[in-house]
């Protein structure tokens, strides 16, 4: 028993490394043969084109029939350009908690060019979630040490794998983790999708 326990508390640190699915940030069945993990960051003009043109063709060919797990990760930028990029993550996984994740993420990318500029975050929120009650909750969730800790585990795990530049999306199978190729097309993204599902 001593040794089961000294094991266990061994293991903590790379328990810990992963984060847990935020399942208000995942699409698509958990038990699906594969698994996306896309690395974004609300600033990033690229992360907006995969949101709004690749990510509703993922839906329909893959999430709606099983075959792919698709989970939302955290990867704020630091660079300049990208100051309000921590605090629009604050926001969208309090969404998330309120089960509003998809409306939060849907505004951010669509009025990205405004508030990614002039920092109205708030403004952007909360012009999808008008309930008052829901505003003072999102507004208290997004200082939440629980919240910015998944933030900030998101992006240290992306860092781990590697994650550099912004979308990331790494894919499991089997198991086994693949990197996409940065910017690769839906035809090749497709192409290593129904690869992976024949292994």
């Amino acid at each position: 028993m001593k040794l089961c326990t000294i094991a266990l508390v061994a293991l903590l640190p790379c328990l810990a490394a992963t984060p847990d699915v935020d399942k208000g940030k995942a699409l698509g069945s958990p038990t699906a043969p594969l698994r996306m993990e896309i690395f974004s960051d609300f600033t990033c003009p690229h992360c907006r084109v995969l949101h709004e043109e690749t990510l509703p063709l993922l839906m329909k060919d893959y999430v709606v029939s099983g075959k792919l797990y698709i989970v939302d990760r955290a990867f704020p930028l630091n660079s300049a350009g990208h100051q309000y990029s921590r605090e629009a993550f604050g926001y969208a996984v309090a969404a998330a908690r309120i089960g509003r994740y998809s409306e939060v993420a849907d505004a951010l990318y669509a009025h990205q060019q405004t508030w990614a500029v002039v920092g109205n975050v708030w403004d952007c929120v909360s012009a999808v979630i008008k309930n008052p009650a829901e505003q003072k909750k999102l507004k208290d969730l997004s200082k939440d040490p629980g919240v910015l800790a998944e933030i900030e585990a998101e992006f240290q795990e992306g860092v781990q794998a590697g994650v550099n530049q912004t979308p990331a999306m790494i894919v499991t199978a089997g198991g086994k983790r693949y990197p996409v190729p940065p910017g690769a097309s839906y035809e090749l993204l497709r192409s290593l999708l129904n690869e992976l599902l024949r292994k």
